[in-house]
């Protein structure tokens, strides 16, 4: 998990950045974006990208990173924006707000498959997450932030389960968007073919 890393470093640089969204395929709620900077040399055991590791699991590396991490930084786009600029430039936004987020400035990027609006060097790593401790350290941040997110949403929205399925296209969530029509947090550009269905009921 630290190949990128070493390679990186070994070019003279010290602090890098791993930047990771999460959110990008819900049909609900923000987009989420993190960048963490973390040690030189530093292992995290059991660090992996968000979505092999149990919620129980992220907790506590979530915690562990916190610790020990140089810097974090937290990014967002909400549905409004989704909608307006669409998913991709949206999860990109999220990324350089969560860069800008950073209180010590990195000096190179290690990115899950994305270019972010930075003037810094960067790599964009396909399946970065799983690849890179930095990325996966990100990602961690991102999934546990945006989870913590949904349950708060869920108070505010009960009748669409978001704590249950934290705004992906579940069954549960199509029926409910079918039957009581999209939230104020629902992203419409992602609703076609549900709204369409939802019309023809009534």
């Amino acid at each position: 998990m630290l190949d990128y890393e070493k390679e990186v470093w070994a070019n003279g640089y010290s602090l890098i950045a791993g930047v990771d969204e999460v959110g990008r395929g819900c049909l609900f709620g923000d987009v989420v974006a993190a960048a963490v900077i973390l040690p030189q040399g530093l292992v995290i055991e059991g660090v992996n990208d968000s979505k092999k590791l149990s919620e129980k699991r992220r907790e506590a590396l979530y915690d562990i990173i916190c610790e020990q991490a140089i810097a974090i930084g937290v990014g967002y786009a909400d549905a409004e924006t989704i909608d307006r600029i669409n998913i991709k430039q949206a999860a990109r936004l999220a990324m350089k707000r969560a860069l800008d987020k950073l209180e010590t400035k990195p000096d190179y990027l290690l990115v899950d498959a994305e270019k972010v609006d930075a003037p810094l060097p960067q790599l964009a790593i396909i399946h970065g997450d799983a690849l890179s401790q930095s990325i996966a350290a990100a990602s961690i941040i991102a999934k546990v932030t945006r989870d913590r997110m949904c349950l708060h949403w869920g108070l505010d929205y009960p009748e669409y389960g978001i704590a249950i399925h934290k705004g992906y296209a579940t069954k549960q969530h199509r029926e409910a968007l079918e039957a009581h029509g999209p939230s104020p947090l629902h992203r419409r550009s992602f609703l076609g073919k549900i709204l369409a269905k939802q019309q023809e009921l009534f």
